[in-house]
């Protein structure tokens, strides 16, 4: 069987990275609850998405509203515009544009798929006590006075890809080698992402990273990552390793040396590397995959 499903689960270090609805003079992070008590900080997977579309420069695609609601534009098509070859589309148009167009919607389910980004740790309820001293001293002025939920967590999430899909819309197939270009340019921004929130630049690398290319297009490791006092649990993480030879032959793992506490443990059982060499093995991994489909 052809190995078509790209998938990574990734984990970084971020603080106080997506803001939802706030609440009087508090911001307050988007949060969900697992349990009677805990609550866990979480980017949402369009928050992911939008930064990744701008560090790319695909956040070009035409849009328009005609249809009563702000989506891509008809004429936009995947041969031309990256962003919804990767992500989908849904774009809607009337009868009255064109003679030739009988209306309605067409639709692009998505080629890559993202998770939201869920911290590993619970939010601890810390707020942060926000004034414009500064500015307000320059004439005398009262403080403003603010609060801001504040939490520094890991966060794991997880990307799948389906290659035999992307560069493919009816009867749009564009070359096997901008295929690749597309997937490695998406590899090589989650590799380096970052996030801007208020007035912060939030590093979101990844520190640690799982995945591979497989027949099956499962996100196998995703909702799989657990972190307890300061370390990765291996044995979670081998079990699915070990639940078939496809995942224990073709997976990679990498890691940053110095930030868990069991950097020895994790190369020692899952024989983590450098999380460069996982990006630049599936990188080939994608090369092969569109070499070998010529």
């Amino acid at each position: 069987m052809n190995r078509q499903g790209l998938t990574l689960t990734m984990v970084f270090l971020a603080e106080s990275a997506n803001y939802g609805e706030g609440v009087g003079n508090i911001s307050t992070l988007k949060k969900m609850s697992r349990g009677n008590y805990e609550q866990y900080t979480y980017i949402s997977r369009q928050a992911m998405r939008y930064n990744m579309m701008m560090q790319l420069g695909w956040d070009r695609t035409p849009v328009d509203g005609k249809s009563g609601v702000v989506q891509f534009a008809p004429s936009a098509t995947i041969q031309d515009y990256p962003e919804i070859d990767l992500f989908g589309y849904m774009k809607t148009s009337s009868k009255e544009e064109g003679k030739s167009n009988k209306g309605g919607a067409s639709t692009r389910s998505a080629v890559v798929r993202l998770s939201n980004a869920i911290a590993l740790e619970p939010y601890q309820s810390d707020l942060e006590f926000l004034t414009n001293m500064g500015l307000a001293k320059r004439q005398d002025l009262e403080n403003g006075i603010a609060q801001s939920e504040i939490h520094r967590s890991f966060y794991a999430y997880t990307i799948t890809a389906d290659l035999d899909r992307i560069g493919i819309d009816g009867d749009i197939s564009i070359p096997q080698k901008e295929k690749a270009k597309r997937v490695k340019a998406f590899l090589d921004t989650i590799q380096f992402l970052y996030r801007d929130i208020k007035g912060r630049r939030e590093n979101l690398a990844p520190v640690f990273a799982i995945g591979g290319r497989y027949e099956r297009k499962n996100p196998f490791f995703e909702n799989r990552i657990v972190l307890e006092k300061g370390k990765i649990k291996t044995d979670t993480l081998l079990q699915i390793m070990e639940s078939s030879n496809d995942i224990k032959e073709n997976t990679v793992t990498g890691v940053i040396k110095g930030i868990f506490e069991n950097d020895a443990e994790l190369e020692k059982e899952l024989g983590a590397g450098s999380v460069v060499n996982v990006f630049d093995h599936l990188k080939k991994e994608v090369d092969d995959y569109y070499g070998e489909s010529n």
